[in-house]
């Protein structure tokens, strides 16, 4: 195993940059870039909570599920929104993003924080789902996980970048906070800029047009793909909520030390993630993300358990080295099962019903916090993870495709075989 990182994501890049295809490869992965540089204030927001605007434990829990509010009501707004391009909508969403990433400046207690954690939240979780559904525009069914995976580790790539700079920025002035999220704010703009020229993309290949899309999709045939989505969001909220805050309330790290954690951390899952891709391509769904989910008992665990701050890093690392593979692989298997008009407001219904689940859980932790030990929401983590890891053993993307995916799957290899007749009787001619 070779972590390549962004030179592999180049190498594995379009050859031809003046195609559509490449193109779209380079503004999607520079938008990818902005976007993780602006969203890199998240390293010291937890500070900021604490120390600006002095949260208590379970407000981390309650400001948690608000943020995941415009997540769960994703699914409505999508569905009011599906005549409007992917790429309109994703420059949109990453406006709102920055207005309320600079808007936190205004902040001064709990509630006042709130607007400017919604606005930023709405376009933060729209981005979540059209930059999904535009890297797979990019390329062929059997390539999406490679792309995925390169395009995170662009994204990863820029929030190192940003979180680096955080940390040298506190080094000189401690009380930076609200300067990091003004330009925090100016860089989602520039992301905006460079999305909204996106070419319309199907497989790689040009349309005058963007494919036609339905405003929601709720289908049984993708009931496997909402459980990955229900079982992560619970998972990944717990440590969402919970992971930083007791590296700063248990073991009292400034910003400069969250950061550093969080840097090296960065620095795994940008080199890991165009490899997290390609071993879903390669291996498949069912057996990688089964694994992963064994993997996240491990980490989980560990971080509960273990009393020593550098084994406390250890598993914080370890858990975000791992956490690429559940998005990527929930949505390479989505694209295997439906149609292409259903992928769009499929993938808005996983991310609605991730969120569902991280409204309720983060506020169920930290109601749980006022009585026990913070290792407790952890071990509820790792109590998911293996719920996770026994129902993805039934994924099967073949036996499970809908209806329409066979039919659609089956006129394609018609016309391929129709294609490839015509063809060989007319190199025949040539030849004679």
């Amino acid at each position: 195993m070779k972590a390549r990182g962004l030179i592999d994501a180049v190498k594995r890049a379009p050859k031809d940059w003046h195609s559509p295809a490449g193109r779209g490869y380079m503004l999607l992965a520079g938008m990818s870039l902005a976007f993780g540089l602006s969203q890199a204030n998240w390293s010291m927001t937890t500070n900021y909570f604490n120390n600006v605007l002095h949260f208590t434990g379970p407000q981390f829990g309650y400001i948690t599920s608000i943020r995941e509010i415009p997540g769960f009501l994703l699914i409505l707004l999508m569905a009011a929104l599906y005549k409007v391009s992917q790429q309109r909508l994703t420059t949109l969403a990453l406006v709102l993003a920055g207005i309320g990433t600079a808007g936190f400046v205004l902040a001064t207690s709990f509630w006042s924080v709130v607007p400017w954690i919604l606005i930023s939240s709405v376009g933060f979780h729209i981005v979540l789902q059209t930059q999904v559904s535009l890297g797979m525009s990019l390329v062929e069914e059997k390539r999406s996980g490679g792309v995925l995976g390169r395009m995170a580790g662009f994204q990863q790539a820029g929030t190192l970048v940003g979180t680096a700079a955080i940390l040298l920025v506190f080094l000189v002035w401690a009380n930076a906070y609200h300067g990091v999220y003004l330009v925090c704010g100016l860089i989602s703009l520039v992301a905006a800029a460079l999305i909204a020229g996106f070419p319309h993309l199907h497989e790689g290949k040009p349309l005058k047009v963007q494919l036609p899309r339905q405003p929601f999709v709720f289908r049984r045939d993708y009931r496997y793909y909402y459980a990955l989505n229900l079982l992560d969001g619970a998972r990944q909220q717990l440590f969402f909520s919970f992971g930083l805050w007791v590296l700063v309330s248990r073991f009292g790290m400034g910003v400069s030390a969250v950061s550093a954690v969080t840097i090296v951390s960065t620095v795994v899952a940008m080199l890991f993630s165009p490899w997290a891709g390609r071993m879903i391509d390669r291996h498949g769904e069912r057996r990688t993300i089964s694994a992963i989910n064994v993997a996240y008992i491990v980490a989980l665990g560990g971080y509960a358990v273990m009393n020593n701050v550098w084994f406390a890093c250890l598993f914080y690392v370890i858990y975000q080295f791992i956490a690429p593979f559940s998005a990527i692989g929930a949505a390479t298997y989505l694209r295997k099962i439906a149609v292409p008009s259903e992928i769009a407001p499929s993938l808005a219904m996983g991310v609605t019903l991730l969120h569902a689940t991280a409204i309720v859980v983060p506020v169920a932790a930290g109601i749980i916090l006022n009585y026990v030990g913070y290792q407790v929401p952890f071990f509820i983590g790792c109590g998911i993870a293996f719920i996770a890891a026994v129902m993805t053993l039934r994924l099967d993307p073949v036996k499970q495709r809908s209806a329409a995916k066979v039919e659609l799957d089956a006129q394609r290899r018609l016309d391929a075989a129709a294609a490839q007749g015509v063809a060989t009787p007319a190199a025949a001619g040539v030849d004679a």
